[in-house]
């Protein structure tokens, strides 16, 4: 049996209604599933780098970029409908069989152009010295969630937590959320698709502007417009 430790799993099929063909699709110069795969690279933390995807176009792009796609992922995992989880589950249970013996798995995403080596390592630091059974990245939100309004029925406001109206946004406890960019688990924490957000993760916390959900072609401009402003900075520093 080999002793592939730790290893990315990174989901990309090839289905995507809102952004067509979006992990593969070119951001700043390059295919969006480039800059994932390259900081996984450059993190040196991982054995082997694994692209899980039902996509023959992906599948090839992902081997031209140096990783590996050992199998194909199965038709019930690539619809609209699959979670992390079971996508994850599916990877780690497929190497354990095929002779791997994983002791951690981080799944990265495809569509995360302003993911960090630095914080991928960072991340395996964490899971390691906590003993968690996941660690992934986070980011705070920029306005008091307690203060959250809602639009009615009748097209007017009405707030989630109308107590919090008279309380100071210093006086308020800073929320987090989900980053969207890299996951570390435990291979048990994966095949047993335990709870990520749960008392048993450990957060891996992120600066607002190095953070971007990409759903809409909205996202993606600002993605674009916020990652060539940082690449601009970094040239000028």
């Amino acid at each position: 049996m080999t002793s592939a430790k730790r290893v990315a799993v990174i989901p990309a099929r090839g289905g995507s209604k809102r952004i067509p063909r979006k992990n593969i699709r070119d951001f700043c110069g390059k295919p969006m599933i480039a800059w994932p795969i390259e900081a996984a690279m450059e993190s040196g933390c991982f054995d082997r780098i694994i692209v899980s995807t039902d996509d023959r176009e992906i599948s090839e792009l992902a081997m031209e970029l140096g990783a590996e796609v050992p199998f194909v992922r199965p038709a019930e995992l690539s619809n609209d409908y699959a979670g992390t989880l079971p996508v994850i589950r599916h990877a780690v249970d497929w190497l354990q069989r095929n002779g791997e013996q994983i002791e951690y798995a981080c799944c990265i995403y495809a569509t995360a152009p302003f993911i960090s080596s630095e914080d991928i390592q960072r991340g395996l630091a964490l899971i390691q010295m906590e003993r968690a059974s996941y660690a992934f990245s986070v980011t705070s939100y920029s306005f008091p969630i307690q203060r959250a309004i809602r639009i009615t029925e009748r097209g007017r406001v009405a707030m989630f937590h109308p107590e919090h109206f008279n309380t100071r946004s210093q006086d308020l406890e800073e929320a987090w959320h989900d980053a969207g960019q890299f996951y570390w688990g435990t291979a048990e924490a994966w095949l047993e698709e335990r709870a990520v957000f749960s008392e048993g993760s450990a957060p891996v916390m992120l600066p607002r502007h190095r953070v971007q959900d990409i759903d809409t072609p909205e996202d993606w401009s600002r993605a674009e417009w916020m990652f060539r402003a940082m690449q601009n900075a970094k040239a000028n520093a």
